[in-house]
């Protein structure tokens, strides 16, 4: 016969992790993110976000009626090239 003991608290974190884990995918799976999505995606506020990116004219985005719609996978892309030319100019951003 078999005696199992569980440990609750380590128990709730491994799923607490695994659910983690799983919202990361679904939400990598996603094909276009609004503006709020893009701002958690790169961590910065709505203003600078805008002063950035969206009203610039290579930035890949969509405006769907009043809203702006990103790929994910374009903005990624963009991303990375534009952090690579930030830092060979010395790594810093005015947004003013």
């Amino acid at each position: 016969m078999f005696n199992i003991s569980l440990d609750e608290n380590e128990l709730k974190k491994l799923a607490l992790e695994e659910f983690r884990k799983r919202m990361e995918e679904i939400e990598e799976d996603m094909f276009l993110i609004d503006t709020k999505e893009l701002c958690k995606l790169l961590s910065l506020s709505r203003p600078t976000v805008e002063k950035l990116f969206i009203y610039n004219p290579d930035f890949p985005s969509i405006r769907v009626g009043k809203k702006w719609l990103f790929n994910r996978q374009e903005v990624k892309e963009y991303i990375n090239r534009w952090s690579k030319d930030v830092r060979k100019i010395g790594g810093s951003v005015n947004c003013d």
